[in-house]
């Protein structure tokens, strides 16, 4: 599954203050992480018939219950196959509220005597239940005593007055209602604005769902109401989740028409991952309960209704008013589980192509197919396809594959077997868009959810605490699958900065989980739904890695076909994993081991967080302990964590054979190195390993000698992870920030962006920009680091001048070029500012000029910072201009906090507290903005505290804790403190103000901590700027 507005997001735990204070807001965030990314042949039994008339409605069922709760399903009963009838009560012009209703007649196999069915039912209302069998006769019924529903486990059971016989087969039958509501989860309505319809009288005509056949003619009225569009835009995606929430793009579109005629639309969907097939039909909602399906939607004539398989009949009905309804019935599913079962019922066009005989067909509203944002998708997705084939020698087993491109998705994608679905923002390309770094995008969440098709539909985790078994190992062949069909794309780059990184800042705190934890530790839906982030999908995919450069691709990909073919529709835990893989090392003799696979592999999957080896080049000893937080008390001393690591290693350019750290520390003789400045050591070569180095001084002075005269002897990886692990060591304690500095001496003569982004982000992270330039460290880091960035920023400064087309390959210039032009801009690099000045300045001369997208945020803000009112003005008519994009609004609103005058921030300010001049859902962002400014902080507090009933009424008090958070970088002093208490203690509860009082104690702390460090740092630059 794919996230998501952003699945995959892990919260540490790192001190109880900090935690009090954010409680709230955590359990919001984690209780989000519901559906980011998610996938399997046998008897059936005849279809159910559907039911001319709608049972009748006595009342509404009520909201759903949590989805996954921790009852899990007695065995007694094993499903076979499910008989599943729809029904949504859906016709084009409605205005709700909307129903569904539906039958479902599984067919199950007693395995042990009973006289109770305990399946699972979440927010439905059962109509009737039957029980008949065993089969093959099914005549002969079981008397249904009692269906009860347990609305805390969200449980249908049914009290028998006979028994079912083990080894004999039933057919349980129930009839069931819901509610359809538009919360994006389980079967849900979602409205959209699609600009490409047009109004006909009469007969209109609609694409056939059944794949390869003409179009159907149906009689359809549409309403007549034409709505303001709600946009569809292509926002950046959040970091999650997921291997798609943790792509950090900084681009966006929004597929606008000059048509101003514009028609609301309704569509149906399902997300049914992880538990929530139970809140659309009665079902035997666990991974390992697999079985065969017969779906049948009955929907309006208007509409068209896809499902995991190609439709093989489309009929008519007529309900009990007379009024017709089309019934499209499915071919039997393959085996797989409910949460893969999807249901698509819309009015959109498709564009199709074959490949080795899967019919793939890309949908979406009729103006994104008008307007070619499909076949980007349509280009790829075949040959994804084959080359998964290819590698994994395994055949993808379905006729056909409907990708779907929602407007509304509260995931990023979602891997349903056949029927893959997707927010538009994951799928959609507009044809003039020229740069790489929007089609890496969509290549590589497609390729996530086709791998899936794999790992996940055809072999699924037993259960969810083997979530990794889908989503790390998938999240690894997606940037397998995206460099292919993206070959300009390098692969090992790409995966360190999006997947290692990332999540090596977040597995190194107390509390944070391992990859597998044992079954019964993922019962409720908290522990279920916190599964969704990036320790299942960036740890996963980190030590998939691993494992595969450690056995050599051949024999990782050998041993992922064994257990494919050994587990094809079926389940597998990650023992099940280790066991193949194994049984591949022990046919061969050129890969040699230390210990088992499984001994090696449980180091990683069952113990939290990651080792740092330690060097000594002078004894040639490496030791290894958990990475932790050396300025936390409570977070060393207590952990004795020990893990089997592969070391690739070079010495003096050349590559060595793989060694082995499987105790706590160990002598290696070859490690030794010679009193020769030239000869040094380098670990974890090209990431091989999922690990940080410590280096001891005498090697680190060696490798940052080799950076400043040969940098390139260095791989590019291996420079961002030597630069990545030294500040990373110095935040946690283990080295001191001279040591770290030395390694960005070299930094003239980098010509890596995505290097560039960690050193930049390493020393002028975002949130301190603001509070840097109160620092003596400011102008001595301005001259060291300009000194420095002069020839990568004029490198690109020539492009921006003449030809930015020209680096539409430049998949890293497409995300960091922003953070290196901001950064020479908050240098007052000159040259920065008279550019953004320059380009501003012929937007406001002509507002159909585009600012090109890789520098708009930064250009936006310095061409106000150093503008007057005037440019103000300009950027004020813009953000209200009609066609001005949703993001190029927010870039707007940001650039407005960028003025100098304060005059003109205070009244950027006031416009907040207008019903007319903006959104009201803008405002908390406008103070946000403005706060986080090192002119604009006292402000926007004066602001708040002055206008805080009105703000209050409006916002709660959830814009305060903001407000604080942001004013707490600016806390040094106990006075500091004090003087925002006597704000926050007239309003806010006493609980409230002991959160927020400890957290600003915390800041402070933290602040007088970063006070020292920026001193180091100074003394530092003071002897080192001028070299």
């Amino acid at each position: 599954m794919g996230p998501r507005g952003g699945r995959g997001l892990y919260v540490g735990r790192r001190t109880a203050a900090l935690l009090a204070a954010l409680l709230l807001a955590l359990l919001a965030a984690l209780l989000a992480l519901a559906a980011l990314y998610g996938r399997c042949r046998q008897e059936a039994p005849t279809p159910p018939s559907p039911s001319p008339a709608a049972p009748g409605f006595a009342a509404p069922p009520g909201p759903a219950a949590a989805v996954g709760s921790g009852r899990r399903l007695p065995r007694q009963l094993l499903p076979l196959h499910y008989d599943l009838e729809l029904w949504p009560r859906v016709r084009p012009g409605q205005a709700g509220p909307f129903t569904f209703s539906g039958q479902v007649n599984i067919t199950v196999r007693c395995r042990q005597d009973t006289d109770t069915a305990v399946l699972h039912s979440s927010g439905l209302r059962s109509l009737r239940a039957d029980v008949r069998g065993p089969l093959p006769g099914m005549g002969t019924a079981v008397e249904v005593a009692e269906l009860r529903q347990e609305v805390a486990g969200e449980l249908a059971v049914l009290e028998l007055r006979g028994r079912l016989r083990a080894g004999r087969r039933y057919v349980l039958q129930l009839g069931f209602e819901g509610r359809l509501e538009e919360d994006l989860d389980g079967l849900f309505l979602t409205r959209y604005t699609d600009q490409g319809r047009s109004r006909q009288q009469g007969i209109r005509r609609y694409p056939c769902p059944v794949p390869g056949s003409h179009s159907l003619a149906q009689s359809s009225s549409w309403p007549h109401t034409c709505l303001c569009s709600t946009g569809s835009s292509l926002p950046p995606l959040p970091a999650s989740v997921g291997s798609t929430q943790h792509l950090k793009y900084v681009f966006g579109h929004e597929f606008k028409d000059v048509n101003p005629m514009q028609f609301q639309s309704m569509l149906i969907a399902s997300q049914l991952e992880p538990t929530y097939a139970r809140t659309v039909y009665p079902c035997f909602d666990e991974p390992a309960m697999k079985a065969t399906f017969n779906i049948r939607i009955v929907h309006d004539p208007s509409y068209v209704a896809l499902s995991n398989m190609p439709a093989i009949d489309v009929s008519e009905m007529a309900d009990e008013n007379g009024s017709l309804w089309t019934v499209t019935t499915f071919n039997t599913s393959l085996k797989m589980s409910t949460y893969l079962t999807a249901f698509v019922v819309c009015d959109f066009d498709y564009v199709t192509r074959t490949e080795r005989g899967n019919e793939i067909r890309i949908w979406a509203r009729k103006e994104a197919v008008r307007n070619g944002y499909v076949d980007y998708a349509l280009n790829i997705t075949g040959p994804i396809f084959s080359f998964l084939e290819d590698l994994l020698n395994v055949s993808y087993p379905l006729p056909k594959t409907d990708l779907v491109a929602l407007p509304e998705f509260g995931a990023g994608a979602m891997e349903n077997w056949g029927l893959i679905t997707f927010q538009e923002s994951s799928l959609l390309y507009l044809p003039s868009d020229k740069f790489t770094s929007r089609k890496a995008m969509i290549a590589i969440i497609m390729s996530h959810e086709l791998g899936h098709q794999w790992f996940g539909n055809l072999v699924t985790m037993n259960w969810w605490n083997d979530l990794w078994l889908n989503e790390g190992l998938t999240s690894y062949f997606e940037y397998l699958g995206a460099t292919f069909v993206e070959p300009k794309l390098s692969l090992d780059k790409i995966f360190y900065d999006h997947v290692v990184q990332p999540v090596l800042r977040e597995d190194n705190e107390i509390g944070v989980r391992s990859l597998s934890e044992s079954e019964d530790k993922i019962k409720d839906s908290f522990a279920l739904m916190s599964l969704f982030d990036s320790i299942t999908y960036n740890k996963g995919a980190s030590i998939t890695w691993m494992l595969s450069c450690f056995l050599s691709e051949k024999l990782f990909i050998r041993a992922l076909t064994l257990y494919l073919e050994e587990f094809s529709f079926s389940n597998a835990n990650q023992d099940d994993l280790w066991t193949h893989i194994q049984m591949v090392v022990d046919a061969q003799d050129e890969v040699q081991l230390p210990a088992s696979v499984k001994q090696i592999m449980d180091s990683w999957t069952c113990q939290n967080g990651f080792p740092v080896l330690t060097l000594n080049l002078t004894t040639g000893t490496i030791s290894q302990e958990q990475f932790l937080n050396k300025k936390n008390e409570n977070s060393t001393d207590s952990y004795n964590n020990t893990w089997i690591i592969p070391i690739s290693w070079m010495r003096n350019g050349s590559s060595q054979p793989l060694l082995w750290l499987d105790k706590s520390s160990k002598v290696f003789p070859e490690m030794q190195v010679s009193e020769s400045e030239y000869d040094w050591i380098l670990l974890n070569v090209n990431l091989s390993g999922y690990y940080r180095v410590n280096y001891d001084q005498l090697n680190l002075k060696r490798l940052a000698r080799l950076l400043e005269n040969d940098p390139k002897a260095i791989p590019a990886v291996s420079r961002i992870q030597l630069i990545d692990d030294a500040f990373a060591l110095t935040q946690f304690g283990y080295i001191e920030i001279e040591t770290a500095l030395e390694l960005t001496k070299y930094l003239a003569k980098e010509d890596e962006l995505f290097i560039w982004n960690v050193v930049l982000s390493n020393l002028v992270p975002k949130n301190l920009e603001s509070t840097l330039k109160n620092y003596e460290l400011y102008p001595l880091l301005k001259k060291y680091l300009l000194k420095r960035m002069l020839p990568i920023y004029h490198y690109y400064a020539s492009f921006i001048h003449q030809n930015v087309d020209a680096l539409e390959d430049d998949y890293f210039a497409q995300l960091y070029l922003e953070k290196l032009f901001g950064t020479a801009c908050w240098l007052g690099l000159q040259d920065c500012l008279n550019l953004s000045s320059e380009l501003y300045a012929k937007w406001m001369d002509n507002p159909d000029y585009k600012i090109p997208f890789l520098i708009r945020r930064t250009v936006c803000c310095y061409g106000v910072a150093v503008g007057s009112d005037k440019e103000w003005n300009f950027a004020w008519e813009m953000y209200n201009h009609s066609d001005t994009t949703k993001e190029d609004k927010d870039i707007l609103l940001s650039a407005m906090s960028c003025a100098r005058e304060s005059w003109l921030l205070y009244r950027y300010l006031q416009y907040g507290l207008s019903n007319t001049l903006f959104s009201s859902n803008c405002t908390p962002n406008v103070i946000l903005y403005v706060a986080t400014k090192d002119i604009g902080h006292r402000i926007a507090w004066e602001f708040v505290t002055e206008n805080w009933p009105l703000l209050s009424e409006r916002y709660g008090k959830e814009l305060l804790y903001e407000v604080l958070k942001v004013m707490g970088r600016f806390v040094n002093t106990d006075v500091q403190i004090q003087e925002l208490q006597v704000f926050y203690n007239a309003t806010l509860e006493e609980d409230e103000r002991v959160a927020i009082t400890l957290l600003l104690e915390f800041t402070k702390v933290e602040n007088m901590g970063r006070r020292e460090l920026f001193i180091k740092a100074a003394n530092w630059l003071q002897k080192n700027v001028d070299d």
